[in-house]
């Protein structure tokens, strides 16, 4: 193996030592990331190269000054004055790099390894842009003519109006019979043959060729009619009969153009149950869910808001840190969210996530009463509740399995559990999942 083989080894290597996804989400530093830019930490593996030292001074095997000279002894080997003590260890800290994925490859990834296939919906419209030309109109310039269309209508007229001529012009030599009684002895047999036509040929007819059948009968037993399929196979289509009524004029198809956009709201509890452990537990679920939607979508807004016994909207720095001591009205939140959501994205124009999270603790009644009517209110794509606690279900954490059970079997409401960082991957597939279904 050449040195080229051994570099392209140790950079494909170097591909490999990224961390994995899901152990990152659960484990990793999600703080060095932003919110349009997730990196992931990877193990370095140093290339190998070759380093050249530039001396100015002496020749091969010389030291200062000219000395020793060749074949002089030499003595022990000093140590470098600017070098570590032997056997000492280093004190800096080891390379550490990222790999960096913008949000569209995060989602990527995140479908890959959790399976997942959702589809956005495009709401508002940019722009009309035109189509396949697939409408058809009575009018329009000449160079969108139809003319397939128009040669077709005009094969099948012609093949309407076809008869055997040769075949007629024997029936007007029927001893005894004129035009009128050719005529509707024609319409009889179903021919498709005019009334003028009939006068005309009766007219170039000789005399002598009028009396040449003493009946239709002995005419029809001695001359075959020749089937139009046959006639056109052997002689051809001399000319196709179009007319003004039969043009069609192909036009476009205006189709809308709709950006896939979305806004994202994020609600957290942040009373004083909500301790350290339980606010990272709801970071490291919420965090990737907004790197994943930002990442699936065009455009992408977020809404934070936090809440205790009120609610109040935050920026995104805020919304993972601030706690408060407050105690807890979830439905304070979903306030806030409605009338934000009514004021800036209307229904109509925007999908919508409505992410909240907290400990399951709320005020007496307020679940039933009015966060669950507050939920069914908000039109969204999708409606989360993620519970977090760390230690176990506490006896007045009830929040989530009140919202579980009234909206079961829908298709739009998500709950989920996390007790600890090993639950978050599970808990995002469950939420998204959700909404891939639906």
């Amino acid at each position: 193996m050449g040195l080229r083989d051994d570099l392209e080894r140790y950079r494909e290597v170097g591909e490999q030592r990224r961390q994995d996804l899901a152990e990152f989400i659960q484990y990793g530093d999600l703080g060095q990331s932003r919110q349009d830019s997730v990196k992931i930490p990877i193990k370095i593996v140093d290339l190998p190269e070759f380093e050249y030292d530039q001396r100015d001074m002496g020749g091969v095997g010389q030291g200062q000054d000219g000395q020793p000279q060749p074949g002089d002894p030499v003595g022990q080997p000093q140590p470098d004055d600017d070098g570590d003590e032997d056997g000492e260890p280093g004190e800096d800290g080891g390379d550490h790099e990222y790999y960096e994925m913008d949000p569209e490859e995060f989602a990527q990834e995140l479908d890959e390894q959790l399976g997942l296939d959702l589809e956005p919906k495009g709401k508002q419209v940019i722009e009309e842009v035109e189509g396949d030309f697939t409408d058809i109109t009575r009018s329009g310039p000449s160079s969108t003519l139809d003319f397939e269309r128009l040669f077709k209508q005009g094969l099948k007229r012609k093949l309407a109006m076809d008869f055997d001529e040769a075949f007629v012009r024997e029936a007007l030599k029927v001893d005894g019979w004129g035009p009128a009684t050719v005529f509707e002895w024609a319409r009889e047999q179903h021919i498709p043959v005019s009334k003028a036509w009939i006068e005309e040929a009766y007219t170039e007819l000789p005399t002598d060729e009028k009396t040449v059948w003493d009946s239709i009968d002995e005419m029809t037993d001695a001359v075959d009619r020749e089937s139009t399929a046959n006639r056109i196979r052997r002689e051809g289509v001399d000319q196709i009969p179009f007319r003004r009524e039969d043009e069609r004029y192909r036009y476009p198809e205006i189709e809308e153009e709709r950006e896939k956009n979305v806004v994202v709201v994020n609600i957290r509890d942040v009373s004083g149950s909500m301790r350290q452990k339980k606010r990272e537990l709801v970071e490291r679920t919420f965090t990737p869910l907004d790197w994943y939607l930002q990442g699936k979508y065009d455009h992408a807004e977020f809404v934070y808001i936090a809440h205790d016994a009120d609610a109040w909207e935050v920026d995104r720095d805020e919304f993972f840190g601030i706690r408060s001591g407050g105690g807890t009205r979830i439905s304070s939140a979903y306030e806030v969210a409605l009338d934000r959501l009514e004021a800036a994205y209307p229904w109509a124009d925007w999908n919508r996530y409505v992410f909240a999270a907290g400990d399951s603790e709320n005020s007496s009644n307020d679940t039933e009463e009015h966060v669950i009517p507050l939920m069914e209110e908000i039109p969204a794509n999708l409606h989360a509740y993620v519970e977090t606690q760390p230690s176990g279900n506490a006896i007045n954490a009830t929040h989530a399995e009140e919202v579980e059970r009234h909206f079961r079997g829908t298709d739009d409401v998500a709950v989920a559990y996390v007790s600890s960082p090993e639950d978050v991957t599970d808990a995002i597939y469950e939420i998204l999942s959700t909404e891939d279904e639906s």
